[in-house]
């Protein structure tokens, strides 16, 4: 299986910047793409940004033009670059790897335990 381990979250005022990162690790996997995902209180979960192994990026619109999501393949380390940071980015953001389980062929997708982003006004 794979462990997600997330880092960089924190307290910033509005304007401000911040970097997330998320290393994966395991004995049995092979990671095709890794994302980010993020749920503020008393709302849905929702997709930012996802990467493929390829390179693919994909970007919730309102974070588009501020945020920036790159992959380091060789370490199984995602990054997500927060630009221009609103009171509305505030949630709890969660890393996100999907891959394929052992040699069933079948996809899967992990998660990490999620760490705090607070843009202050």
């Amino acid at each position: 299986q794979v462990q997600l381990v997330e880092s960089g979250g924190g307290l910033v005022q509005a304007g401000g910047s911040l970097r997330l990162s998320c290393a994966a690790s395991g004995s049995d996997f092979s990671i095709n793409a890794m994302g980010w995902h993020r749920q503020a209180p008393g709302k849905q979960r929702e997709l930012v940004a996802t990467i493929t192994s390829g390179g693919t990026r994909n970007y919730r619109d309102s974070v588009k033009g501020r945020f920036t999501i790159s992959i380091d393949n060789a370490n199984n380390t995602v990054y997500l670059q927060m630009n221009s940071l609103k009171p509305e980015d505030t949630a709890v953001y969660y890393c996100v790897a999907r891959g394929i389980r052992g040699l069933s062929g079948i996809v899967y997708d992990y998660w990490g335990q999620g760490t705090q982003v607070t843009v202050s006004s």
